[in-house]
């Protein structure tokens, strides 16, 4: 992306957790509110749990409590999207300031690790009474309202990965205040995340030229986002730096680096922003498309996306033959995203948005002409700038909506937008942390968020 330089300081990265709540003492509430206990997946030696908190009462709750115990050997793992406390073998979580209240017929969800083993809660009680409703009763078993996925192979030691990721923003990994993912995610209603930037220090990969992948830096954030159910890219290259396929004279020297960050963090998904003078290097371009050949063939079912500028007329001739270079050499691609923003020119930034888009699927039409036309949106991505673009532009929430019914009518592949932490700020100021447009923060990623793929 066009990211604004920043200097680096040191700084402290961990996901950031909440303390233990003390849960005060409840009060009545109407019978018919339900809390549902399901297993998003199970590996054998723990599971990803949730409950679903159902009020089929006829007043709106404004708060609620739910309490169970956890079988002998088992322990409470990490948690969101509530305040968890445990007391030996009894869980007690309530909720959030923002998921408290429920109208009549809603549901709110929030979910939970397990460690050592697949037993379900049981004893289960929201707001006083048991999970299944109806009247107090303490020793009540959820297993009525409980519905249990079939278990995978014991050997599966993480949750598996989204078949897609329908949105995700990039987050400027390098920015300060050190992006929390997690806060991100809540605050924006969001799944998935887009990280940037892994660059080239010599032909080594470094995030931003200040971290070694190959120590897992951030780790902890990317298996927190994991646990809530969603995944991550990493971005290789950017506008700041220099990126691998450039400073890597073999292909073999520069699958190694990637792999190596794959390995890492047991990517799923990679992704390839490639622009500045990187576009236009034919050498540099040959070497990335076999070493993602055979980093395809190292690692199967690896995803790879390509990140290119585009005008609305599409793809420039250098992307264009980027894609057409990566097909030749036998990658998959999974999708060509384009940068619709910084155009230069006049004209409103939403309808361009659409443009690009539209220009880019015909593009794509003649590249892989054995594709039918569904299979060739959902190579298509589309990432704005939000705001205020560098040239001076703009792109506001009116033209976010305008692109989700865009991606709904057509099922695009991905929408991501620039950047994460743009949004959270929602300020006036430097480009680089601000969209200089009036918003709430994380307004824009509600309105992507939207957005099913």
């Amino acid at each position: 992306m066009r990211r604004m330089h920043l200097a680096l300081v040191a700084l402290a990265v961990g996901v950031a957790t909440s303390g233990l709540a003390v849960v005060a003492a409840s009060p009545a509430y109407a019978a018919g509110v339900t809390a549902s206990f399901s297993k998003d997946s199970d590996w054998g030696t723990g599971y990803q749990g949730k409950f679903t908190i159902t009020n089929g009462s006829s007043s709106t709750i404004s708060s609620w409590n739910v309490q169970w115990d956890l079988g002998a050997g088992l322990t409470m793992g990490s948690y969101w999207d509530a305040l968890v406390s445990t007391s030996g073998q009894h869980v007690t979580a309530t909720n959030r300031t923002y998921n408290g209240t429920v109208a009549p017929g809603a549901s709110v969800t929030f979910g939970f690790l397990v460690n050592g083993g697949s037993g379900a809660p049981t004893n289960c009680t929201v707001n006083g009474a048991s999970c299944a409703g109806g009247t107090s009763s303490p020793s009540a078993s959820p297993t009525a309202s409980r519905t249990t996925s079939p278990s995978p192979s014991p050997s599966t030691s993480t949750p598996p990965p989204p078949a897609s990721l329908p949105v995700a923003p990039y987050v400027d990994m390098g920015a300060w205040p050190s992006p929390v993912l997690t806060d991100m995610a809540t605050g924006g209603n969001l799944k998935n995340f887009t990280l940037a930037f892994v660059t080239a220090v010599g032909c080594k990969a470094s995030w931003f030229n200040a971290y070694d992948p190959r120590a897992a830096w951030a780790k902890d954030q990317i298996d927190a986002i994991r646990a809530r159910g969603g995944d991550v890219k990493i971005s290789f290259g950017g506008a700041s730096g220099q990126e691998l396929a450039q400073a890597c004279t073999s292909v073999a020297a520069l699958q190694a680096e990637y792999q190596a960050v794959v390995t890492a963090y047991g990517l799923h998904y990679v992704d390839f922003d490639i622009e500045g003078a990187a576009v236009a290097d034919t050498a540099a371009n040959t070497r990335r498309s076999q070493a993602l050949k055979n980093l395809q063939a190292a690692n199967p079912g690896l995803k790879v996306s390509l990140t290119l500028p585009v005008l609305p007329e599409g793809l420039t001739a250098e992307g264009v033959a980027i894609v057409q270079s990566a097909r030749d050499a036998g990658v998959t691609l999974d999708i060509v995203n384009v940068m619709a923003m910084d155009y230069y020119r006049t004209g409103d930034y939403g309808d361009l948005a659409v443009q690009a888009a539209n220009s880019t699927f015909s593009q794509l039409k003649t590249l892989y002409p054995s594709k039918t036309d569904a299979q060739l949106w959902r190579m298509v991505g589309v990432t704005p700038m939000l705001g205020a673009n560098d040239d001076g532009h703009i792109y506001d929430q009116n033209d976010a909506r305008q692109m989700v019914t865009f991606a709904n009518g057509k099922h695009l592949g991905m929408l991501a937008f620039w950047e994460e932490g743009r949004d959270k700020n929602a300020c006036n100021g430097a480009l680089y942390m601000c969209t200089n447009i009036a918003q709430a923060p994380y307004e824009f990623s509600k309105i992507f968020a939207a957005y099913a793929g």
